[in-house]
């Protein structure tokens, strides 16, 4: 099991030394050495450092967590819903965790959200979305 603060520095290479010890670590999992299991929480929370400290834009952050999501030997939990959600996020105006939602939603065959915030979930024709 990996933490956020490994994959940040991997993919931000903000601490060369760090960086390269994560890329010894996921090698060795690309080799088959070893399996690395992410939890989808430390997706959502790598996401939001790359957005609020790095400030770094949607396109930038997809293609940075996609590559971790490809990485052979890496297990995310939730893959993909995850995948689902980057490729909304990238796309439209909407932060991943409100992303996340709608595509476990559609997962779980939900056919409403309830929210009081209908302008992140706008222009969704698969689910209704309804103030409670």
């Amino acid at each position: 099991m990996i933490d956020t603060n490994l994959l940040v520095r991997y993919l931000t290479d903000d601490d060369p030394q760090k960086a390269k010890a994560v890329d010894t670590l996921l090698n060795r999992a690309n080799k088959g050495e070893l399996k690395i299991l992410i939890p989808s929480v430390v997706v959502a929370e790598l996401v939001w450092v790359l957005e609020s400290f790095y400030k770094l834009a949607a396109a930038e952050i997809t293609e940075l967590v996609e590559s971790i999501l490809n990485t052979p030997g890496v297990d995310i939990q939730d893959k993909w819903i995850i995948k689902a959600a980057l490729k909304i996020y990238r796309s439209k105006e909407i932060d991943l965790v409100d992303a996340w939602i709608i595509e476990f939603a559609k997962a779980k065959g939900a056919k409403r959200i309830y929210t009081f915030d209908k302008k992140h979930f706008k222009d969704l024709r698969e689910i209704e979305i309804i103030s409670p």
